[in-house]
């Protein structure tokens, strides 16, 4: 029986990481070696960062909470223990909206952390 080659199916896969590669710079977008090492790297950094970036808007949202918790003479670590203990469940993400958007409504729950 002679040999089968699945040209096809082969065709098809390189096709997707050529594709993929599209827009690079010399050889990385048009041989399939350098294509594949390229989308592969690529596609490990996407998920990475795509980690990464949920820990970098999260200090993004602590550091504008603190700003707002000094300009109501307080400190971070303070007004998150003040809504804790007064059951007040709210996100950083936002807290920082309120802080950042409207100040007054950030002013009320600093006082109310203050106050417990």
């Amino acid at each position: 029986m002679p040999r089968s080659a699945n040209n096809v199916a082969a065709h098809r896969r390189r096709k997707k990481y050529l594709l993929a590669a599209r827009g690079n710079f010399l050889s990385r977008g048009n041989t399939y070696r350098l294509a594949r090492q390229t989308v592969e790297r690529g596609m490990a950094f996407a998920f990475a960062h795509r980690k990464q970036k949920k820990r970098q808007f999260r200090r993004l949202w602590i550091i504008r909470i603190n700003a707002a918790c000094r300009l109501n003479e307080m400190s971070y670590s303070k007004f998150i223990n003040g809504l804790h203990k007064a059951n007040i469940e709210i996100n950083r993400k936002t807290l920082a909206h309120l802080a950042w958007h409207d100040s007054a409504a950030f002013s009320k729950l600093v006082e109310i952390a203050k106050g417990v």
